[in-house]
């Protein structure tokens, strides 16, 4: 659920216990360190008991505190600016290896990405872009990195793949203006969303495209145009989206894709090998 969870806080405040409002005024003032959090050292910087803690974050319509913390976590990502996400990468990196901090956060965020995708919606996903008459792939930003590799593939196994690459509003309207249905748009974008994104997909599903969105949550300005939602975890690691779990996500989609349609690629393959030994487009490896 998509809650504004700093306008609930200010708007309880003054219903609040007095150590309920120590909690809360530190949030609001450093939501930004509370996200990363436990319910004990939380309680250890505002000087209340973990118990209390956990009772606000219930009090606050949460099941629990990982909830709550859940909860302030995405505040985090929606609203910090690079500036900020580096100040606060820096202090849960903290000091020491930080080769292994990140590989061990990246393939946490791959179990974690792992046991929380719908598979139903990954399977009707492969389903569409195999039957598809045309498929449109948009990202911008670093998210353009994963559009360019997925529509790169996916011209592998057909010819019918567009990526939409402009900055431009007006520019981006003018390639998917033809989208209709029997269409498959894919949209990739996490925090900070992009406004072309969500435009994309609110057009294309408009039009009565199939919206496939890999993005980072169900609150995501994109999910609620999503025919098939695609989630990955993305936690920032400095002022940058980790793409670890996004990039095995699209892996998987190419590869079920190309078992479906093996028959056709191994055809297409088989020709451009030809082609890449007739125009010596690769060195040859040496004997």
């Amino acid at each position: 659920m998509n809650r504004d969870m700093l306008g609930e806080l200010e708007a309880k405040l003054p219903s609040f216990s007095k150590g309920q409002k120590m909690i809360a005024k530190y949030i609001l003032s450093h939501y930004e360190k509370a996200a990363y959090m436990t319910a004990a050292r939380l309680g250890e910087c505002v000087a209340v008991s973990e118990s209390t803690v956990v009772r606000f974050a219930k009090d606050m319509g949460f099941e629990g505190y990982p909830d709550f913390r859940k909860a302030l976590q995405e505040v985090v990502r929606t609203r910090l600016t690079t500036v900020g996400r580096i100040e606060v990468s820096d202090s849960l990196i903290g000091e020491g290896d930080v080769l292994t901090k990140v590989l061990n956060a990246d393939m946490e965020k791959l179990r974690h990405t792992l046991d929380g995708i719908d598979r139903d919606a990954f399977r009707r996903a492969v389903e569409r872009l195999v039957q598809a008459r045309k498929i449109y792939v948009m990202g911008v930003r670093s998210s353009s990195y994963l559009a360019g590799f997925l529509a790169h593939h996916l011209r592998m196994v057909t010819d019918h793949v567009r990526l939409v690459q402009t900055t431009s509003r007006s520019d981006m309207f003018e390639e998917i203006m033809s989208i209709e249905e029997n269409d498959v748009m894919i949209v990739i974008t996490f925090p900070r969303y992009s406004k072309s994104i969500i435009n994309a997909a609110d057009y294309a599903h408009s039009a009565g495209a199939d919206v496939i969105a890999i993005t980072d949550s169900d609150a995501s300005p994109v999910a609620q145009k999503a025919d098939q939602l695609l989630l990955a975890q993305s936690d920032m690691a400095s002022f940058i989206d980790s793409l670890v779990a996004p990039l095995s996500i699209i892996n998987a989609l190419l590869v079920a894709v190309a078992r479906m349609k093996k028959d056709d690629l191994v055809v297409r393959l088989r020709r451009l090998e030809d082609i890449w030994e007739e125009y010596d487009v690769y060195a040859k490896n040496p004997r």
